[in-house]
């Protein structure tokens, strides 16, 4: 296949994953200013989170049985569409219940387009026979650094919510039209959902295992991204348009760790690369919670950020690795698994929140980081049992 039309596929793959990371990250970075529109509590706002959630939950049974049909290509333009619209639709509800509607169709359209756009990701990597996964992970980093400068940037000059997300879902909507004739074809007629095919035969153990590592590293980037903009604003006490800037923070690290993962990955391996990006993890939220300051807190999402950026690359990869099992299916048992866990720690870290406290709510992200490097120490050990017999 020639180059040009190689960087093509790769190109549009790209910008739906730049596109998800931007505006959501223009959402969540004026959380502060939704929880007052709303006037609602910390637990109310991680219920409404947690709608988000199940949106995703809902969606993923479907979507995968719509790209089987259908094919990959068709969802994730339609869902792109739609995941555009439902976005500024939050802040324009009248009420809660209007509001909850809202965050779950967010949800819904934003977890239908994660399942999609990977799955392009998958196809466009198998024409380029290396591993560059990473690289479609690093837009959706860099798009959500661009939309926290945004928000923050919006919020400084005290632009109305609304404005700012009809401006930035229009941006969106323009780059996924550009994309429309690119996107790769990939239909299986009459095929299994590679989720039922995998659950038609004994799953190994490994799947699981890696599926663990997913569901901690999705749960605390989750809980980043919804909270430690909350967590400055009311914790340490900044603006709200400087708290903006610990998504940025966040969001900058893990683009910096994604832009250089591939390269480390093949020169380190995918085993040390995994425990050394838990210890990241561990070290930088212990960080921020730890000492209450505005650069200790920037400093430690920045961390956090770092040590997360590559986990979830990596669980694709190690996933469709697994001997036994074919390798759509382990990629699609461990990202279903590991990707409910994206949103199941904001809602919780709010009922803690607002029971002990934000940083004792926070705690729960950090006592994932630490069962995930249990696990990621085990599947190491394990591993290396194996190649040394």
């Amino acid at each position: 296949m020639k180059m040009n039309k190689k960087m093509a596929y790769r190109t549009a793959v790209i910008t739906y994953f730049f596109v998800n990371g931007f505006l959501y990250s223009n959402l969540t970075s004026r959380l502060p200013e939704l929880k007052e529109h709303f006037a609602v509590s910390n637990s109310v706002l991680g219920t409404l989170l947690f709608t988000t959630a199940i949106g995703a939950l809902v969606a993923m049974p479907l979507t995968g049985w719509l790209s089987v049909r259908y094919g990959s290509a068709r969802i994730v333009i339609f869902m792109g569409f739609l995941f555009c619209c439902s976005v500024p639709c939050i802040a324009y509800s009248p009420d809660l219940w209007l509001g909850r509607v809202g965050f779950f169709m967010t949800g819904f359209f934003s977890g239908a387009m994660d399942i999609t756009m990977n799955a392009q990701a998958v196809l466009v990597e198998r024409i380029y026979k290396r591993t560059i996964m990473s690289s479609f992970h690093a837009a959706f980093s860099i798009g959500m650094a661009l939309g926290a400068g945004a928000g923050a940037l919006f919020a400084d000059f005290h632009f109305p919510l609304q404005g700012n997300l009809v401006i930035a879902a229009g941006c969106c909507v323009v780059l996924l039209a550009l994309m429309l004739p690119i996107l790769l074809e990939h239909r299986q007629e009459g095929g299994p959902n590679p989720v039922a095919k995998a659950g038609s035969r004994r799953i190994p153990t490994a799947i699981w295992l890696i599926a663990i590592i997913g569901f901690c590293s999705m749960t605390g980037e989750g809980s980043m991204v919804d909270w430690s903009a909350i967590y400055t604003n009311t914790v340490v006490g900044m603006t709200k348009a400087f708290s903006a800037l610990a998504i940025g923070a966040f969001a900058t690290a893990m683009t910096i760790g994604r832009l250089f993962g591939d390269r480390l990955i093949d020169r380190l391996g995918k085993y040390p690369i995994l425990i050394g990006s838990c210890c990241f993890s561990i070290a930088g939220l212990t960080l921020a919670l730890s000492w209450v300051s505005a650069p200790t807190a920037l400093l430690g999402f920045f961390l956090a950020g770092a040590g997360l950026s590559n986990v979830v690359p990596l669980i694709y990869s190690l996933a469709g690795n697994i001997p036994g099992i074919d390798p759509t299916a382990g990629i699609a048992v461990a990202s279903t698994i590991g990707y409910s866990g994206f949103f199941v720690g904001p809602p919780v870290i709010g009922y803690l929140g607002d029971a002990f406290g934000l940083r004792i709510g926070l705690c729960f992200s950090l006592l994932l980081f630490f069962i995930m490097l249990a696990v990621s120490g085990t599947v190491f050990a394990a591993k290396r049992r194996v190649q040394s017999t």
